[in-house]
């Protein structure tokens, strides 16, 4: 049921004063619609949690991956399955996650449903406050770890950019990836949306049981907004970089939890906000 990343489009460009008819790719945009299954009882109560706005591909990690940074999910031993939900409508095809929970566990769904919907551009808009992710109980982080040599640090955009299939090809993505200390990739997703990037990447990690992720490095393309910070407290990173600005929320939010966060992330420069002495030469 999987959708394709990418679609064919005539489109005209101008060239030196003359317009040409050409074909060109361009990033899909389509709803997922994100689903909780519980199990009580041998019957099944299913309640539908959020819509967002993404680029097919890793759909199961992205549901995963949000329901994690939300605090809905703790630990992949919650979940049985992840599955696509037979449609019913063209228009679902592919576009509707199930994700069911183990036989007997239960969750306080009307405390948790705050009316999700999600666009590829903002996340989940309107949370404004620490206490979102206090409530949430993340875990603790270690203020010295891990040790990052500022050379290695800068040499991550390329590496990001470099393996970004879907983006050479439309221009139109936005990237998430995962580093170790040395600089090497643990793992790289795709989106419209930068937040459904970083979702998509720490879902692979839930999935994998790798989580908390002490000892990484997330670096965003764009800009580092708060919903990028709380999803990297939630899932344990302790130091987000990006190639874009900081949001004044993402900031306050790395130095709330101790988080490293670093912006405008170039080859020979960038700026740090947050956390400097986990950086060394």
């Amino acid at each position: 049921m999987n959708r394709p990343a990418t679609k064919d489009a005539r489109v005209g460009k101008v060239r030196r004063g003359a317009l040409e008819e050409t074909d060109d790719v361009v990033a899909v945009e389509e709803p997922l619609e994100i689903r909780i299954v519980e199990r009580v009882g041998g019957s099944e109560r299913e309640h539908s949690l959020a819509v967002t706005m993404r680029t097919p591909g890793h759909d199961f990690d992205l549901a995963t991956g949000f329901l994690f940074a939300e605090g809905i999910l703790r630990n992949a031993e919650d979940v049985e399955v992840v599955e696509h939900a037979l449609p019913r409508a063209a228009e679902e095809t592919g576009n509707v996650v199930r994700v069911v929970l183990r036989e007997g566990l239960s969750l306080d769904v009307s405390s948790t449903i705050r009316s999700f919907y999600t666009t590829s551009s903002c996340g989940v808009c309107g949370k404004t406050s620490l206490d979102a992710i206090w409530t949430r109980k993340p875990p603790s982080m270690a203020r010295d770890a891990p040790r990052l040599p500022r050379a290695v640090l800068a040499a991550m955009p390329e590496a990001l950019r470099r393996e970004q299939a879907v983006f050479a090809r439309t221009g139109g993505l936005h990237a998430a990836g995962l580093f170790r200390a040395d600089g090497g990739i643990v793992v790289l997703r795709e989106d419209v949306g930068r937040h459904n990037a970083v979702d998509k990447v720490i879902g692979d990690r839930f999935r994998a049981r790798g989580l908390p992720l002490e000892d990484h490095v997330l670096l965003v393309s764009g800009r580092a907004s708060f919903e990028i910070l709380q999803k990297a407290v939630m899932a344990g990173v302790p130091c987000v970089a990006s190639v874009g600005a900081p949001s004044s929320l993402a900031v306050e939010v790395a130095r709330e939890f101790g988080v490293t966060l670093v912006g405008f992330l170039r080859r020979d420069s960038f700026n740090v906000y947050a956390g400097a002495t986990r950086i060394v030469d």
